[in-house]
């Protein structure tokens, strides 16, 4: 199997130049399934930190980088929505937010805010005991002994692993966009239509740029998760070999 992708056939979601080159390396393995970026795209065409997948490897063979407090031991492992990015030698900390247009972006964040991250519930099941396993928008699970609703938002701790803070998803409720026409938009949940039959209920949001959108592409977040100014994204760039994988 071919560890390269074709860069116009790569994901929206991707923030990777389209015309530049022919390919750009595959994702591995792991959470998001195919929206996920490999973090050898983050670290050399964002950040601009590594010129090659050498570089990127040996970084992570050093436990430089951590990715939801975790060290990353493949350099074309999955980054989504959300994930917390540490370079602890740096003193460097970013959470994958969603840019306008759906591209996955970096937002520059402090260390205490990296030690947690929001994940939106898409399923829950029951398991043994009488628990609830509650499954995340990365495929990760949670069991709890709590009662939560899908489409809320979590916030769980990278280290005990434990919910931290709970956002319920209902009017008034603030969200991001996530994917569609108006991703990276923030607003209030104005009204949710609910919608009879396998259709997706729609979702009106309200704020200073009001939009309607479908729930799966909506997020519930905290004024303390965004912070008071707009977030410090770091975009996309040209790597220093022209984008090849080697």
């Amino acid at each position: 199997m071919t560890n390269h992708q074709k860069r116009l056939a790569a994901p929206n979601s991707w923030p990777v130049e389209r015309k530049t080159e022919t390919f750009t390396v595959k994702a591995g393995a792991g959470p998001h399934g195919q929206a996920g970026v490999p973090l050898l795209i983050l670290l050399r065409d964002v950040l601009g930190y590594v010129d090659s997948k050498k570089e990127a490897r040996y970084a992570v063979s050093e436990d430089a980088i951590l990715v939801n407090g975790e060290p990353v031991g493949d350099e074309a492992r999955p980054i989504g929505m959300f994930d917390i990015v540490a370079f602890p030698d740096r003193e460097e900390y970013y959470r994958v937010f969603p840019d306008e247009g759906g591209r996955l972006a970096l937002s520059a964040i402090d260390a205490e805010a990296a030690g947690s991250r929001l994940g939106k519930i898409e399923g829950k099941r029951q398991v043994d005991g009488g628990r609830t396993q509650l499954t995340l928008h990365d495929g990760a699970n949670v069991v709890v002994d709590e009662e939560y609703a899908t489409n809320d938002s979590i916030v769980v701790d990278n280290e005990s692993k434990e919910i931290v803070a709970h956002f319920p998803y209902e009017e008034g409720a603030l969200v991001t966009a996530v994917r569609g026409n108006h991703a990276g938009k923030i607003g209030e949940i104005e009204a949710i239509e609910i919608t009879a039959g396998s259709g997706s209920n729609a979702v009106t949001i309200s704020g200073d740029d009001p939009f309607e959108t479908v729930e799966e592409y909506v997020v519930v977040i905290d004024e303390n998760f965004v912070g008071d100014d707009d977030p410090d994204v770091t975009t996309t760039g040209e790597s220093a070999d022209g984008g090849e994988d080697e």
